[in-house]
């Protein structure tokens, strides 16, 4: 009897450990904000709200975007990291974060603390193209052209990765091209058809629809390998240009108060969102291409990519925040 009241007393334990974890709630236990550095409609928002949508399905908690864009991107880590909230997270490319430093005095953050990588889920394909009423085909033919008329090329790029990426091989290459601002970088595609510049660098999402209607050609992309939506176009890489080669990579990121537990945890449900097929898609059609990497292989990412930019800088002439 004593071992039966034993053995009955060891199962009732059991069951109300067992309830009581399951009682616990796991992540998330109320509403997650997504914040973005970017405007609706753009490739960063379409892709947070595919994952968002999908994620409030799955954890049966609303999941909010918010657009913060403004300041390089520094408005939105501002508000993401004075939330310090683990149900509120950031989303956006790593490059937004990593270039900061060299494009501004001071920042109200440090990126290295405060920004902890969860989960990646793109890799932006970054372009270098040119007018198609010029007579470039190919990167070798646009580094002759500088060579034989110096100073006379005018070039542009998006903020961030494909400025530092493209005046930073220039630079190397001893190539004197000159370099033109914009405020917007939407602007720049139209001035390229009309060969106001004639050289530009920036994701292919923002000359996709000008390349699609014939007025402007890709002569690289500066992905590890080509874009499937447009396998014509060769990698830097292949086109003989190793310097060019750069992964744009983005995904979610948590506070330094989020748990390693809680970090797997989102990891393991994005992961488990994105077999469906309309998002892998979705994405091809707006130029990224879908790349899940957990915690640990997303920072080992970014921390090569903090690394090329530095290096980038140093050979621009430019200094980090202290």
């Amino acid at each position: 009897m004593r071992s039966l009241r034993a053995i009955a007393g060891l199962a009732l334990a059991a069951c109300l450990l067992g309830g009581g974890a399951s009682a616990q709630q796991t992540y998330p236990s109320h509403t997650v904000r997504l914040i973005l550095p970017y405007n609706p409609a753009s490739a960063s928002d379409i892709t947070a709200r595919l994952f968002a949508d999908r994620l409030s399905a799955r954890w049966g908690k609303p999941v909010v975007v918010e657009n913060r864009p403004g300041g390089d991107g520094v408005v939105s880590i501002e508000a993401f990291v004075s939330a310090n909230d683990d149900h509120t997270l950031w989303f956006g490319p790593a490059g937004i974060f990593t270039v900061a430093p060299y494009d501004h005095d001071k920042l109200p953050y440090d990126q290295r603390r405060d920004l902890v990588p969860i989960v990646s889920i793109s890799d932006v394909v970054l372009a270098i193209s040119a007018p198609a009423t010029m007579n470039i085909d190919t990167l070798d033919q646009l580094v002759a052209l500088a060579r034989e008329e110096p100073g006379k090329l005018n070039a542009a790029a998006a903020t961030g990765v494909s400025d530092f990426l493209l005046f930073g091989w220039a630079k190397n290459m001893d190539l004197q091209i000159v370099r033109v601002p914009y405020r917007d970088i939407m602007q720049a595609p139209t001035d390229l058809v009309e060969q106001r510049i004639q050289i530009l660098s920036t994701s292919f999402a923002v000359v996709q629809p000008l390349v699609l209607a014939g007025k402007i050609k890709v002569l690289a992309v500066t992905s590890h390998e080509r874009f499937p939506t447009a396998p014509d176009i060769p990698t830097a890489k292949e086109a003989g240009y190793q310097a060019l080669t750069f992964e744009s990579v983005g995904g979610i990121f948590g506070p330094r108060s989020m748990s390693d537990a809680e970090r797997e945890s989102v990891a393991a449900d994005v992961k488990a969102v994105s077999a469906d097929p309309v998002i892998a898609k979705r994405l091809t059609d707006i130029g990224t291409v879908m790349n899940i990497r957990g915690p640990k292989d997303f920072a080992a990412v970014v921390d090569a990519q903090r690394d090329r930019i530095a290096t980038l800088a140093e050979v621009l002439g430019l200094k980090a925040a202290q």
